[in-house]
């Protein structure tokens, strides 16, 4: 045996003894409690059910055994390692009280009480004769528990009645029957009757019962007809208060948009009073225009109450950014009968305000670095909720390592931009959700030097649209995207190396592009409780197209076109992003990736602007390979110099990645990750041989795998990803795996193949 693998077993065998030493710290009479199991007996029942009573019946014993790790408990080692520390601090009192785990004892298991639980249970459930025993078994001062459940057969829906009464609620009730949860034939279950009667609460909210609420519903089970059936009858309640069965309008809706809670803001004069359409306005300062509010409540004078509305008013407040603090209030009306007169109090948030901004950031070139962003607000500027943003910012980032060490990027600028809450068109457009829609402007101006190459001069605006149709759903739409690049102070060893690599030109050619862009993206990651969550982000880019087919613009035939005597580009690009996260345990998951991206230079273009071709590699990528050294095709750029590795970039794009990733220990978590992909050329380059696409375009595929760590401080996430590639598509067909060679104990081959990628944030 190799004297690595010895060690590792002694390592084993070391961490194995000391865990099933936790025992010996036992006083004396005391038992560790090391779990239990639940076992479902009754032949009637299929074994799929019996599978799911055992499960959800384990999970609800109390209480839990110390935590186990591959068959051991390590928090609990700890927790006994460390001994009773003499003060409130310390190391030791550290890993006692923080790190490790106090010993779950046998005493503090009732077995009765557990058995109970489980009785119940099942019965909810609709096994109504359900018989639950419990034992006990030591074994050298360990304690499990077993109990037993005897179900026997479970209860079905035979017949559901609703309230047959003529009252206007009964019958509001009765219409919604279409929809009910309960089923005949279905298995009773109390959780359903609970969901079923929320679900009638549910819908006459949406009618005008204001009052109402699911415990005026009584839901009467009969069982003592047919066999093993049960009828449900739903009733309500004798002692349900009168008010709670009116459906109720909306007489008067008063808004206060300068309310402080910090004195009493509802003494107003006559003249602070500003009837607008169906709204009371009471504000002195006279603080918005009147329509922002016609835009954002969703009340109308005589509309039964609703409490989609309702929520949707609140929502659509608190998204117009102006708000603190937003309060509301319904109360009976004295005018008329059966109404509600609605009352929003409204704080503000304070009009300026300076924001200082400190970034960690990395990008897709594997450059580290920070940015300072200042920005100075103005909410409200006139008077429709609108946000003017004045912004400087400055920046530099850093390659750590590779042959571009030490060409750091430095970068200087200004942007203005201006928000309104609202959809600003020539036709009118008005936002379905409670999400508020943007019309946003903005004017950008950026000067960025890179060390030893070039610098650029970037100007920028655009004016465009941001909605959402729900918290899933969001869309982007620039309808006007102007970018202006300007190169100057290009170094002469950047313009040799252009004598070799004629690609490099195209990154300080003067740049004019301008078009719509749209992007959409779904999400739901924000529903922890799934199993599967989903990411998807779908962009369009159009350049130049309109312009060019109607100027006939045709490069190949010389017939190119300028404005301020610069080419304008002109080009289709799509790209979509698709994201699968698989949840395996609390702390786990298994997270999933695929790009696809395509342009298409045509008319006043022959290619794409540098700017907007794809790459892979680096940080975000292609782990294994160096940041838009990778491609295209099987192209291999040569080093021009020992000091410069020309950048990489391309027509077409496909990338895979998958990594698993799990909590190791408080703040650190682990990952393991295979990534794949590569970009292509749309037409032949005698430079770069390879870089076409072809039919045999998967044959070109770079594939990589590594492992990393991420430490979550919250605020932030480091991270640091060590990678290797498995397959390297410049090598001859035949000889693009290497697998075969790798060689972790070879300082040769670490240097040429080892990635360590630092960044910040997850790679997806």
């Amino acid at each position: 045996m190799e004297t690595r693998y010895i060690k590792y077993f002694i390592v084993l065998s070391l961490f194995f003894v000391f865990g099933c030493s936790n025992t010996k710290y036992l006083a004396e009479g005391e038992l560790l409690y090391t779990g239990s199991t639940v076992k479902v007996k009754d032949s009637v029942i299929k074994k799929k059910e019996r599978k799911v009573l055992e499960k959800e019946g384990e999970n609800l014993l109390v209480p839990k055994p110390n935590k186990k790790i591959f068959g051991l408990r390590p928090k609990l080692w700890i927790y006994n390692l460390a001994g009773k520390p003499k003060k409130a601090k310390g190391i030791r009192y550290w890993l006692r009280n923080k790190v490790g785990e106090a010993p779950v004892l046998f005493s503090k298991v009732d077995l009765d009480y557990n058995a109970s639980v489980l009785r119940n249970y099942t019965q909810n459930r609709g096994y109504f004769k359900t018989r639950v025993s419990a034992d006990s078994t030591a074994k050298n001062k360990r304690v499990t528990a077993q109990y037993i459940v005897l179900p026997k057969r479970q209860y079905k829906i035979k017949n559901i009645q609703f309230p047959a009464d003529s009252s206007d609620l009964g019958k509001s009730i009765a219409k919604t029957s279409d929809k009910t949860l309960l089923k005949e034939g279905n298995p009773y279950d109390l959780e359903i009757i609970k969901l079923e009667r929320e679900r009638i609460d549910a819908s006459l909210k949406e009618k005008g019962y204001y009052y109402f609420n699911p415990d005026y519903i009584l839901a009467q089970v009969d069982s003592t007809k047919g066999d093993h059936e049960v009828n449900i009858k739903l009733k309500i309640k004798d002692k349900t208060p009168d008010k709670a069965a009116i459906a109720y309008k909306i007489d008067k809706i008063v808004v206060y948009p300068n309310f402080s809670i910090l004195k009493d803001s509802l003494t107003y004069k006559k003249e602070d009073i500003i009837q607008y359409k169906d709204y009371t306005i009471i504000d002195s300062a006279h603080t918005f225009k009147p329509r922002v509010f016609d835009r954002t409540l969703y009340f109308k004078k005589g509309d039964y109450y609703n409490r989609k509305n309702h929520n949707l008013t609140l929502n659509r407040f608190v998204n117009l950014g102006t708000f603190n603090f937003v309060k509301n209030e319904f109360k009976v009306s004295d005018s008329l009968k059966n109404t509600l007169d609605a009352y929003y109090y409204l704080t503000l948030l304070p009009k300026k305000f300076i924001r200082v901004e400190v970034l960690g950031k990395t990008n897709s070139a594997s450059f580290t670095g920070t940015e300072v962003n200042i920005n100075w607000n103005n909410r409200n500027v006139f008077r429709g909720a609108e946000l003017l943003t004045l912004s400087v910012f400055g920046g530099a980032e850093f390659q750590l390592s590779g042959k571009n060490k030490g060409q750091n990027i430095y970068k200087l600028g200004g942007e203005t931009s201006l928000t309104w809450p609202r959809f600003i068109t020539p036709f009118k457009m008005e936002g379905s959700s409670e999400f508020v829609p943007r019309t946003k402007a903005t004017v950008r101006y950026e000067f960025q030097k890179r060390i030893q190459l070039y610098a650029l001069n970037s100007f920028k605006t655009s004016f465009g649209y941001i909605w959402k149709e729900d918290i899933r759903k969001e869309h982007q739409l620039n309808v006007v995207d102007i970018t202006f690049v300007s190169p100057n102070n290009v170094t002469a060893a950047y313009r040799e190396n252009i004598l070799a690599d004629a690609s490099l030109g195209k990154a300080i050619e003067k740049q004019l592009i301008f078009g719509p862009t749209y992007s959409y993206t779904f999400t739901n990651r924000m529903l922890k409780f799934k199993k599967n969550t989903f990411y998807f982000n779908g962009k369009a880019d159009l350049a130049g197209n309109v312009t060019g087919l109607l100027l006939g613009a045709n490069i190949k035939r010389g017939d190119t076109i300028k404005v301020f005597d610069v080419p304008f580009s002109q080009y289709v690009k799509l790209e979509t992003d698709f994201r699968h996260y698989l949840k395996l345990g609390n702390e786990s998951e298994l997270a999933s990736r695929i790009i696809v991206g395509a342009g298409f230079a045509y008319g006043n273009s022959n290619t794409l602007p540098t700017t907007k071709q794809f790459v892979v590699g680096g940080t975000n990528s292609i782990r294994a390979f160096r940041a838009r050294s990778l491609g295209p095709g099987s192209y291999n750029a040569p080093i021009i110099s020992n000091s410069f590795l020309p950048e990489q970039s391309a027509d077409l794009k496909l990338e895979f990645n998958t990594e698993y990733r799990a909590q190791i220990y408080g703040l650190m978590k682990g990952a393991l990750f295979v990534d794949a992909g590569n970009i292509w050329l749309l037409n032949a380059d005698p430079n770069k041989p390879g870089a076409e696409i072809s039919k045999n375009f998967m044959k070109q595929i770079a594939v990589g795998a590594g492992a990393g760590l991420r430490f979550d401080f919250s605020f932030l996430i480091l991270r640091t990803d060590l990678a290797f590639p498995l397959r390297k598509p410049y090598l001859p067909e035949g000889k693009r795996w290497v697998i075969d060679a790798i060689d972790f104990g070879s300082g040769s081959w670490r240097k040429e193949n080892l990635i360590l990628n630092i960044a910040i944030g997850y790679p997806f």
